[in-house]
């Protein structure tokens, strides 16, 4: 099935609902299922117009907005692929992607379409489509609203490609994560199921991937009047204020998002009533941040969610199926509570050995590799919205290995699982702290120190033989006993506590550390 049908269906069961709240530029504007459904079908009659055939790439630059829907059920429709990448990872990150995959159209915003002026690769697109102001060159997206819908949907397969997106390519050539139309589907039903969507809500909206499986659900999705490129600084109160005003209900959104919200909320001593579903990934979710967004929506079910690019979700927790004794736990440096499995994957703990090939193996072999409960080691993963592979193959030797056949994901991260079948989570396999001292997981000594409420970040690294915890206080914290703090974190064998104004994180998230720019701190720090 095409992922555009399943879309086609909500317009025409709930035509008149409305799909997209959109309060990203000036005013606020609606479309119903019905309307996003003609628009998106007229702006395949353009592409078509011009060109485009089923499996041409197209390039789309384009931020969380009505016309970034439009443009991507028009996509779907055709059968052509939607290719995402970060413009602002650099010209040459640019150039690479369109290398790997080479667009046979671009979408764009005016100001996007600068770009053209500075590279190459842009340049060399055939077919342009310009959103808003005219520039030469490339056709206006209006032109569609004259022209006839195109209400043939593609045949498609399982595995025909619908979204190409790309890693930051920030260690070398960057990787080309593929997700096919039964990928979509399979995510779908992954993300609806645990994310309990519900026809006629109202879903403040964050995330690309989750408006989709809104607009799948029948929910309406309400994008927030800030800049959605930059969680960890966004304004709260316009977010608050549309919060507010449309009752959202639900919100799927990074750590970082939702701490500056709740935070926002407990100095003015605020809540949102409204909310009754609040879930966070994308990066590390800490219990504090779970009781944080608790007392902002004191109805609210607020759960954890942890998941991968390659597989989202994998598993989930909520804030009340977190006993004393898991709080315990983390705190004495047992890692991070992500929860049990999602029912729709499959995971086990492999022995650690990231940075070698594994595999293949058959089932009884495979099964003589993973881990019994309380050991720590590699959480892989299979299932059907877990990508099988990468763009050309490049980076599968890393990340994938098969089992009689079925591939498996390597997540990256260290985990265990306790005797419960729930998953905890120790930080990436690349990042723990090996001497002779023995091992140390970065979760493990980060987990308990987020538990002190004046802590804004903090990492565990190794530099030169040392551990070292590197720590981030929230301004107007005051003076705080480092040795008091590392006494209390004896169990870690700390060398030192380093104090920074603050530390590197990812740019997509706002929240996960970035470990090699923390090292490169370190470093000139001495």
């Amino acid at each position: 099935m095409n992922i555009a049908e399943i879309l086609a269906e909500r317009a025409a069961d709930r035509p008149n609902d409305v799909a997209i709240l959109d309060a990203s530029g000036r005013g606020e504007r609606a479309i119903t299922f019905a309307e996003l459904d003609r628009a998106a079908a007229r702006c395949a009659t353009l592409l078509e117009q011009h060109g485009l055939r089923f499996g041409d790439a197209v390039l789309v630059f384009q931020p969380m907005s009505v016309e970034l829907y439009v443009a991507l059920l028009a996509v779907f429709r055709l059968g052509l692929i939607a290719m995402f990448l970060d413009p602002s990872a650099g010209r040459e990150h640019l150039e690479r992607c369109c290398a790997l995959h080479p667009p046979r159209g671009f979408i764009a915003g005016a100001k996007a379409h600068l770009l053209r002026l500075l590279s190459p690769a842009l340049r060399r697109i055939p077919r342009k489509f310009v959103i808003g102001w005219p520039v030469p060159g490339a056709v206006r997206w209006r032109r569609a609203d004259s022209l006839a819908p195109r209400t043939r949907i593609e045949t498609v397969s399982p595995e025909t490609p619908a979204l190409l997106t790309f890693t930051s390519g920030s260690t070398g050539q960057p990787k080309a994560a593929v997700r096919s139309h039964g990928f979509l589907l399979a995510q779908h039903r992954a993300l609806a199921d645990s994310l309990h969507l519900t026809p006629g809500e109202v879903d403040l909206a964050t995330m690309p991937i989750v408006l989709l499986a809104n607009l799948a659900s029948g929910v309406t999705s309400l994008i927030p009047s800030v800049d959605l490129r930059y969680p960890g600084s966004i304004d709260p109160v316009p977010v608050i204020a549309q919060v507010q005003k449309h009752k959202a209900v639900s919100s799927v959104a990074s750590p970082a998002f939702f701490e500056r919200l709740a935070r926002h909320c407990v100095e003015r001593r605020l809540t949102l009533p409204s909310f009754t579903k609040l879930f966070t990934g994308g990066a590390p979710v800490f219990p504090r941040l779970l009781e944080q967004m608790q007392a902002m929506a004191p109805a609210a079910d607020v759960v954890a969610v942890y998941g991968s690019t390659e597989a989202e979700p994998i598993a989930h927790i909520a804030r009340g199926e977190m006993s004393e004794a898991d709080h315990r736990l983390m705190l004495s440096g047992k890692g991070l509570l992500a929860g049990k499995p999602v029912s729709a994957i499959h995971l086990r703990i492999l022995r650690d050995s990231w940075g070698r090939p594994v595999g293949p193996f058959d089932t009884e072999e495979f099964e003589k590799h993973c881990l019994p409960a309380g050991q720590p080691g590699e959480i892989v993963v299979n299932g059907g919205h877990v990508m099988t592979g990468y763009l050309h193959g490049r980076g599968d030797e890393e990340t994938k290995f098969r089992v009689d056949g079925a591939v498996w994901h390597r997540t990256g991260d260290a985990g265990y699982l306790d005797e419960r079948g729930r998953v905890w989570l120790l930080g990436r396999c690349s990042a723990r702290l090996e001497d002779s001292r023995g091992v140390l997981y970065p979760f493990a000594a980060e987990t308990a120190v987020y538990q002190d409420s004046r802590v804004r970040r903090a990492a565990a690294i190794a530099h030169r033989g040392r551990r070292i915890l590197a720590v981030a206080f929230y301004p107007g914290t005051g003076p705080v006993d480092l040795t008091a703090l590392k006494s209390s974190l004896a169990w870690t064998q700390l060398d030192e506590i380093r104090v920074f104004p603050d530390l590197p994180v990812d740019k997509r998230h706002n929240a996960k550390i970035d470990y090699p720019s923390l090292l490169r701190m370190v470093e000139t720090s001495q």
